[in-house]
């Protein structure tokens, strides 16, 4: 649009301008309907305007709630407190206190790394290779993904490891992290922390292993350097539980949310951190818009997905069908690389980031929004909302399906 910046990315991908949504259907100011396989990069598991979630809000705003007081005390961010704590935490037997950092994802990394370090009076932070944990400064220094951006950053105590099956099953990274480390001479000193993401979104859809995440926390435990999971964009049942690390049956020192904790799309950003790392001074991390009570509102109505199972229930039979479409569609086509995922993301690895731009702009010309991941943009990331109607999901996948077969008719008619 006229006098935007250069700056501005997922115009260009999704050359349209949208003007209403509902549920997993977006419709542009044409009346083009799209299927999103996108939510929002995550923002929108629920999908868009949820109506039990819209008329929290709605209902919130009529009886002027107070929508800005910084971190001041509200009855909102009450119930949300009281209800994260009853029907996320408790239930699986954790202790964490809540803070409410500015309202983007990256700023929660940014007040978790320097807590770290005010805790273990340690400046080294270790990251994986292919990591992303967001733009601001330190956060872009935390991602691996992001080699480009980083020859503008400042120097920011950072250490990279080889992420899970980075050079494959037979390698085993956590050996070779705890020999680095733990030797001396190696050149590395104890780091304050660890920070990764259980599946890395935008390195490509890489799942660790349940193996390597126990052996990483046992390491961490066992050396006293701190266990940061960044669950901003796979938490909130993304993977199939609310938190992605609960399949292994660890407990981190600190876990990141932000994105679909809102439900609604609208910003909020928590870190969860165990009570005793709690040595922060008041005001030492703060901001206007922290603890943002329009977005309390509409978090602490999401929370009611959650009670009874069901949502876990729907999201376990969708992603057990998302397997086998695409494990179909691999077998099919010398186009893709490999397929993986679990819960409901999803990457289908392309032979080049081309092929995938192609299927992807393709797709959004027949109606669906799809983004793409990995180094060279080489994987297509399927991110429906969780609540996607199984006709809807179906539809996307035949689509997916149909267009790369295609491609393959096509590419053989051209030789």
């Amino acid at each position: 649009m006229k006098n935007e910046s250069n700056v501005n990315s997922y115009a260009r991908v999704f050359p349209t301008v949208f003007e209403s949504a509902s549920g997993e259907i977006i419709t542009d100011q044409n009346g083009k309907k799209y299927l999103d396989f996108f939510s929002g990069a995550g923002a929108l598991n629920y999908g868009h305007n949820n109506p039990e979630l819209k008329q929290a809000l709605l209902s919130f705003l009529e009886k002027d709630s107070v929508v800005h007081c910084l971190d001041m005390d509200s009855v909102v961010k009450g119930t949300f407190l009281e209800k994260f704590e009853d029907i996320i935490l408790k239930p699986r037997g954790l202790n964490y206190k809540v803070q409410f950092t500015g309202p983007t994802g990256t700023n929660a990394v940014e007040a978790a790394v320097k807590l770290a370090r005010i805790v273990t009076k340690r400046k080294k932070i270790v990251a994986f290779t292919h990591s992303f944990h967001g733009m601001s400064a330190t956060s872009l220094a935390l991602s691996g993904s992001c080699e480009e951006n980083q020859k503008v950053n400042p120097a920011q105590d950072v250490i990279f490891f080889p992420y899970a099956d980075f050079f494959g099953e037979e390698v085993n990274t956590i050996e070779y992290l705890k020999k680095m480390i733990l030797t001396p001479g190696s050149g590395l000193e104890l780091p304050a922390a660890v920070i990764l993401e259980t599946i890395q979104a935008e390195g490509g859809i890489n799942v660790a292993s349940i193996k390597w995440l126990q052996e990483l926390r046992q390491f961490t435990q066992e050396n006293g350097i701190l266990l940061i999971v960044d669950d901003i964009q796979v938490g909130c049942g993304r993977t199939g539980n609310f938190f992605s690390f609960e399949r292994a049956g660890i407990i981190p020192d600190l876990v990141l949310l932000s994105k679909s904790i809102s439900g609604f799309g609208t910003p909020l950003s928590l870190v969860l951190l165990k009570p005793e790392l709690d040595q922060w001074k008041p005001g030492e991390h703060n901001g206007t818009f922290r603890c943002n009570n329009l977005s309390l509102c509409t978090a602490s109505k999401a929370l009611d997905f959650w009670k009874d199972g069901a949502l876990e229930r729907k999201i376990s039979a969708n992603a057990q069908t998302i397997k086998v479409r695409l494990e179909e569609l691999l077998a099919k086509s010398e186009y893709i690389v490999a397929v993986r995922g679990m819960g409901m993301i999803w990457g289908v690895e392309f032979i080049s980031g081309q092929i995938a731009k192609e299927v992807s702009a393709s797709l959004f010309e027949q109606g669906m929004l799809i983004e793409r991941c990995g180094n060279d943009d080489q994987v297509l990331k399927l991110l429906a909302p969780l609540t996607i109607s199984d006709e809807n999901l179906a539809e996307g996948l035949n689509k997916l399906a149909e267009h790369v077969l295609n491609l393959e008719v096509a590419a053989v008619m051209t030789v």
